[in-house]
């Protein structure tokens, strides 16, 4: 089977296999790309097979420009006490990186020369903000998003490719839920398709809730998820959608052994209704990425392993029981997911 399986094929290949906990040998494999470091990285951005960033603990950010053969560390100058979280790649020389954290902890970089040199182009100043995921719908225009500020969260914009912000005005943005906040752990909070739809993903109060805007973020509507909600720790922790209408979102309890069910949810309209799972993730779930030129399949991971659906989110099974905390995929079906103790991999069937 070609390393640039097409995911229409593979799931054609799979769709008479019945649902399972246990791991599967066959569909999709992870090879691991060794990166030479123990950082944590849930930020990931696939360029293609052979180019992706990843950002992640003590400031660490790597690019690889050989498929993970060999691994750049490209980290900002100064910056090994931030704790980077997401990170958007245009191509292998330009990318924009977001640090997280209270305050000025809260930061975005911009290179445009493959990490050689990286630009301080934002540094949030309120200490009652948190940045947690970026977006970018092109080039140029973007999103970054943090916590609930004064009631409802606060939404950064770009409209030259990450290079300045400024903050965009809350009136359309819908009432915060009381310990409502997104989760900044895989960097996909906070997720577009095409030049305007954005959805937000939170969790952490009564409801696990998405919102959309379709107007770049100027203004929202929101709707509950069936993924359960609570304190602290339970919600919707990543979204993806392969056009403005099919939407996956998966969560649960990121704590280690509490059960997470109902862990994954499908939307086809757009994230106005959402629909559990019939057979969802066995375990909490951090992200998720369709599979390129696929209408079915996608991929979720999450400490405890990695799930395929081939009907478009409505069942998973269980295909690797590695740790990852983020996955994504470049057009030309160049999939990657990266995690703890520096753990990079690249599927290769």
């Amino acid at each position: 089977m070609s390393a640039g399986l097409c995911g229409a094929v593979l799931a054609a290949a799979l769709t008479a296999a019945p649902a399972q906990a246990a791991p599967s040998t066959e569909g999709p494999a992870w090879g691991l790309k060794p990166t030479g470091t123990d950082a944590r990285f849930r930020g990931l951005a696939a360029v293609s097979r052979s180019t992706a960033w990843v950002a992640g603990s003590r400031g660490t950010v790597l690019r690889t420009p050989d498929g993970g053969r060999t691994w750049r560390n490209v980290s900002p100058a100064g910056a090994g006490e931030l704790e980077f979280r997401d990170v958007e790649a245009f191509d292998g020389r330009r990318a924009v990186v977001l640090a997280i954290g209270e305050g000025e902890a809260s930061r975005i970089f911009r290179t445009d020369d493959g990490g050689a040199s990286w630009t301080e182009s934002f540094r949030n100043t309120d200490p009652r903000a948190f940045y947690d995921c970026v977006t970018f719908f092109d080039r140029r225009h973007g999103l970054a998003v943090s916590d609930p500020v004064d009631g409802r969260y606060r939404v950064l914009s770009t409209a030259d490719g990450g290079r300045t912000w400024e903050v965009l005005p809350d009136t359309g943005m819908p009432a915060a839920l009381p310990g409502e906040a997104a989760f900044a752990a895989s960097g996909q909070c906070l997720v577009s398709s095409g030049p305007e739809d954005v959805w937000l993903a939170t969790g952490g109060g009564a409801t696990a809730r998405v919102l959309h805007s379709s107007d770049r973020g100027l203004n929202w509507t929101v709707a509950a998820s069936t993924v359960p909600a609570g304190d602290p720790a339970r919600g919707v922790f990543a979204l993806a959608f392969r056009d403005r209408a099919h939407g996956i979102a998966v969560g649960g309890d990121y704590r280690t052994g509490q059960p997470s069910p109902r862990a994954a949810a499908v939307s086809r309209d757009g994230g106005r209704t959402w629909r559990q799972a019939h057979t969802p993730p066995p375990a909490y779930r951090s992200g998720v990425t369709w599979l390129p030129h696929s209408r079915s399949a996608a991929l979720a991971v999450g400490p405890t392993g990695t799930d395929l659906t081939t009907d478009g989110g409505r069942t998973w099974r269980t295909v690797d029981t590695g740790s990852y905390d983020t996955v994504d995929c470049a057009a030309d079906r160049g999939c990657w997911a990266a995690g703890e103790k520096g753990r990079v991999a690249r599927l290769e069937r």
